[in-house]
């Protein structure tokens, strides 16, 4: 899963450098960048049994419902990434209050993203906002993303 999770990240990171400005997966705010990634848990299902991807999270849900929402998070002045922040995402469909979780921190060679499963039923839109708490900083940022899930 880290691998798979490092490999989207990089795609994204590559295409949003070319159009960084327009991207909907991507907010800057308070000198954080954020960019936002959702992938079917059925993408790893059953690739790592045995491997700490499997357990990841209390473990890879099962079901066409159940997605992994995943940030990396940035220094928007010197571009480094944030690899000690705390960070909660809150995903709920439009105008409903939704779930929060906590998104741990998922370290691959000398980069960090962060992620957590959640549910996402049928073709909704959904708000995801993602608090970022850096230490030492005076307060939070938050960050909000519509996501629309693919049809099927």
């Amino acid at each position: 899963m880290f691998k798979i999770i490092a490999l989207f990240f990089g795609v994204v990171l590559l295409a949003s450098n070319a159009a960084a400005a327009d991207s909907p997966y991507r907010q800057v705010a308070d000198g954080v960048v954020v960019y936002l990634g959702v992938l079917p848990a059925a993408m790893v299902q059953g690739r790592h049994e045995g491997d700490p991807e499997a357990v990841m999270h209390d473990g890879i849900p099962r079901g066409r419902h159940a997605f992994h929402v995943t940030v990396s998070v940035f220094d928007a002045g010197s571009g480094n990434q944030i690899k000690d922040a705390q960070v909660t995402a809150r995903v709920a469909p439009l105008g409903l209050a939704g779930v929060t979780r906590p998104l741990e921190t998922m370290r691959i060679d000398d980069t960090v993203s962060y992620g957590h499963y959640f549910t996402l039923r049928g073709e909704a839109r959904y708000d995801i906002e993602i608090t970022i708490a850096r230490p030492g900083a005076d307060a939070p940022v938050t960050v909000s993303f519509t996501y629309a899930r693919p049809p099927r």
